[in-house]
């Protein structure tokens, strides 16, 4: 079975304390602390845990299904990426305070693309290993063209699930509407993490 090597341990690391700091930031921006009155800060700590451990079990999962040795890392990078989108998300409105309207489409839309551009970086030079080469600009360019249409279809994915879910299914009586919501959109960010992927390996990495 593969381990990690100090690379892995160290983008794990970095990755996983990234994911922390900004969840804790954004859990002491909403005035919210974690399950059994823990405060966000364990996050810190817990996070690159967390991302270590991941890691290791798409290697040990590899040795069957080898594309687990990427999805590991791609799982990780994925939590991270989601993190820096809320944390961006969130400190627009800090600054605006604006929270409706299209000022609010507006800061979604910055937030998910600085995200992009993050989990872009990581991906290539991480879950899907790209080492710099003489491709040039321009195919460098289409990559990431191919990799932010992947992206926004992904996107779909996960709003149309969750929507599905939330409007369509029949909510339990024992479940709260805010409850179900998150349940929808839990739902939805997982079927757009396994689409996305799949284009990622199929299509922008391959």
């Amino acid at each position: 079975m593969r381990t990690l090597s100090k690379r892995d341990i160290s983008l794990a690391i970095v990755t996983g304390l990234t994911a922390g700091l900004i969840a804790w930031a954004v859990l002491a921006y909403l005035q919210k602390s974690l399950p059994l009155g823990f405060g966000p800060a364990w996050l810190v700590l817990v996070i690159p845990t967390l991302w270590l451990a991941g890691v290791q079990l798409g290697y040990f999962l590899g040795r069957w299904l080898p594309f687990f040795d990427q999805f590991g890392k791609y799982a990780a990078i994925g939590f991270t990426n989601f993190a820096v989108d809320a944390g961006v998300f969130n400190l627009l409105i800090s600054l605006t305070q604006v929270t409706a309207g299209p000022g609010y489409a507006a800061q979604k839309t910055a937030s998910f693309v600085i995200a992009v551009t993050h989990s872009y970086g990581w991906n290539r030079w991480w879950a899907f290993r790209r080492d710099t080469d003489a491709r040039g600009k321009a195919s460098a360019k289409r990559e990431f063209l191919k990799f932010l249409a992947v992206n926004i279809l992904a996107l779909i994915v996960n709003v149309g699930v969750a929507t599905i879910v939330v409007s369509v299914l029949h909510r339990p009586d024992t479940v709260t509407p805010e409850v179900w919501a998150n349940v929808g959109s839990i739902i939805g960010s997982a079927a757009a993490l396994i689409f996305s992927f799949i284009g990622l390996r199929l299509i922008v990495f391959k």
